[in-house]
């Protein structure tokens, strides 16, 4: 940036000393000018005189106040200015036939081919930096032509690192049979090359594949822990299978590696157990735990409130509140759900919403819906109202279906058809159960006939 400044001043001062110099050339040839036998000046300056008989025309006086005033000339400024000008000029001035070329980006493909035709080795530190670009833009094709340029070369001479690199390089693009065939074929793997096998395998549905590959990974490396999230893997694995007694097993070898006070693989445990209503094993990891953060209890409060126990859900939300742990959108919209079913006429209700005022909470699109769906199911549909015209996403489906099903609720048929006919404006999606609970409803009247078709 320097010898840029630089060079870029020493040629402002260049053009600047030569024009300086043809301005002194200029008025020194003025002065020779003045005897008779001077040549014709290099510039003329004409004025444009009245002529003597024109008569004057008369002055406007508004128009006047409109004109700038004269400003005397500076002629050698504009001797200065005129030869800088002619110097931008000519710079700027296109050559005449020169062809007209854009910059195009370069592939790495393209950087590959060319390295090859060259008959020039590539280095690894080259490879390592195509093998990132091609895994940050998931290039396909660039990712494919790197592993077959890489493959040619032997694999035993090549660092774990860099196997490990183009592993994750063809997971990301979508090779998994290229990176399958280079996983087989590695002389080494540790636990980075197991592992993105395993999770390349979850993240395609391989679940079988994926359990069978950390079996045998548990035999090839002698690790005496391993991290967290790989364990979360698994049992996402097992959630997704629906196998219960593999998710107990995972919960087992957890606990054999030491992850049995990890907050994080004990959320997940404390939700496995919860999706399959093992609400006692759920409760026997929470209650083991030596301290929990709003991870833990977030697991709690959606379990209890699956199992429809309002009052827990109530209770334990309180208990966060005491223990000075931090509470999220999620955790609020979860409580509000559950005091909408405690029919106390919406007094714990107000003293959620309060405090999520409060923490700042209140514009939350999830905490308004919760506070949409509290306060229908409570009967004050005043409120609800309100809240539901300071939603901050006005094309959210859950917010309008909430406010609809709080009119339902209540019997307020015609001002449910009125609102489906809003709905049906603002182009938002309509719950078919609500609608269908609504026509229902209105069988027995002529409301029916309301209904847009």
């Amino acid at each position: 940036m320097e010898m840029a400044t630089v060079a870029l001043s020493g040629a402002i001062g260049s053009c600047l000393t030569h024009s300086h110099s043809y301005s002194t050339n200029s008025a020194a040839n003025h002065d020779k000018s003045s005897s008779p036998t001077t040549s014709k000046p290099a510039f003329q300056v004409s004025l444009l005189l009245r002529g003597p008989n024109k008569p004057h025309t008369a002055i406007n006086h508004e128009i006047l106040g409109t004109i700038a005033p004269p400003v005397k000339p500076n002629y050698s400024h504009t001797v200065d200015a005129h030869c800088s000008s002619q110097i931008v000029a000519k710079k700027k001035m296109p050559k005449k036939n020169a062809p007209f070329t854009t910059p195009s980006a370069c592939s790495t493909s393209d950087v590959l081919h060319l390295m090859d035709a060259l008959c020039l080795s590539i280095p690894p530190d080259m490879y390592i930096s195509f093998i990132k670009e091609c895994t940050i833009t998931a290039d396909s094709r660039g990712a494919e032509d790197l592993h077959a340029h890489i493959s040619r070369s032997s694999l035993q001479d090549l660092a774990l690192p860099l196997l490990n690199r183009l592993l994750l390089m063809n997971v990301s693009c979508g090779h998994l049979d290229l990176a399958h065939d280079l996983f087989d074929k590695m002389p080494s793997k540790d636990f980075k090359s197991w592992a993105t096998m395993i999770v390349a395998y979850v993240n395609n549905s391989n679940y079988q594949e994926a359990l069978s590959l950390f079996l045998k990974m548990l035999h090839h490396i002698s690790m005496l822990e391993f991290p967290s999230w790989i364990m979360v893997c698994l049992l996402k694995t097992c959630v997704c299978m629906k196998n219960v007694d593999l998710g107990k097993q995972v919960h087992c070898a957890a606990f054999k590696l030491g992850h049995a006070n990890s907050l994080f693989f004990a959320s997940c445990l404390i939700n496995f157990y919860g999706k399959y209503r093992c609400l006692e094993s759920a409760n026997l990891v929470f209650n083991k735990l030596p301290h929990h953060n709003t991870m833990t209890w977030m697991a709690r409060l959606i379990n209890n409130s699956r199992e429809e126990l309002f009052l827990e859900v109530l209770r334990d939300f309180n208990e966060v509140g005491k223990a000075g742990i931090k509470k999220n959108a999620l955790m609020f919209s979860s409580v509000l759900k559950a005091c909408g079913r405690i029919h106390d006429c919406g007094r714990s209700g107000r003293q959620v919403h309060a405090n999520a005022i409060k923490l700042g909470f209140e514009s939350n699109i999830y905490v308004q819906c919760g506070l949409v769906d509290m306060y229908g199911r409570s009967g004050l549909l005043r409120e609800a109202k309100r809240v539901f015209e300071k939603s901050s996403d006005k094309r959210n489906s859950a917010c309008w279906n909430a406010m609809l099903g709080g009119y339902i609720r209540n019997a307020f048929y015609v001002e449910a058809i009125k609102f489906v006919y809003e709905m049906k404006a603002a182009g938002v999606q309509l719950q078919q159960s609500l609608l269908d609970e609504l026509k229902i409803s209105c069988s027995s009247n002529s409301l029916v006939k309301l209904f847009p078709t």
